[in-house]
């Protein structure tokens, strides 16, 4: 049983997800990707406050830039789905295991996101975490 409510409709929506926005970071880079999404459900915080489900944290205004290109709508791969169903079944792979946000800069990683401290770099992208004033939620529910 999965940490998060899952069909096969939202199964394949976050795998179309992870290859979309975290393809060149390789299979590690793509579950990362998938623990931030979960953890957007889960801790019900921060900007991500009254989110239930996996297509309302995807289709949330401005949360990924992925879904603005054609590449996330094209069908996902079993490859894709065995990851999804990974971070939907409650694994956590660090730095994202209490991370809300990610993104690739051109540079160096800041040392704060939305005001929130910097954990670490994976490849291309930067992973930030609330604090425990933020957002001590994310911390609880797992």
């Amino acid at each position: 049983m999965g940490v998060v409510k899952a069909r096969k409709s939202d199964i394949d929506l976050l795998a179309r997800l992870l290859r979309a926005e975290g393809e060149g970071e390789g299979t590690l880079g793509m579950l990362l990707i998938g623990n931030v999404g979960i953890n957007r459900i889960r801790a019900n915080c921060s900007d991500f406050k009254g989110l239930r489900t996996i297509p309302q944290m995807i289709y949330q205004p401005h949360a990924f830039e992925a879904v603005i290109h054609g590449y996330f709508y094209q069908a996902p791969r079993s490859s894709e789905r065995r990851l999804a169903r990974k971070v939907i079944n409650g694994e956590r792979y660090w730095p994202a295991k209490f991370s809300l946000w990610y993104f690739r800069p051109p540079g160096d990683c800041p040392q704060t996101w939305y005001d929130q401290p910097f954990v670490s770099r994976y490849k291309k992208h930067c992973f930030y975490q609330p604090t425990g004033e933020t957002c001590a939620n994310v911390y609880n529910t797992f």
